[in-house]
């Protein structure tokens, strides 16, 4: 299904698991894909750049 690979956090993975178990997705990888896919409709419907910026200091994306 991806042909990406990333790397994260053990402690942040383990609430990756118990999370999308709960929320019944089929696998972690459906569960990290739907998230993503909202942050990143967030960002698409921001009205002005300055908006993204201001999303992605808040995310610690940039500084």
């Amino acid at each position: 299904m991806f042909g990406s690979k990333i790397k994260i956090d053990k402690a942040l993975l383990e609430k990756i698991k118990k999370h999308s178990e709960t929320a019944g997705y089929s696998s972690v990888e459906e569960f990290v894909a739907h998230a993503l896919e909202k942050e990143l409709a967030k960002l698409e419907d921001a009205e002005s750049e300055e908006e993204v910026k201001k999303r992605l200091k808040g995310l610690g994306y940039i500084s």
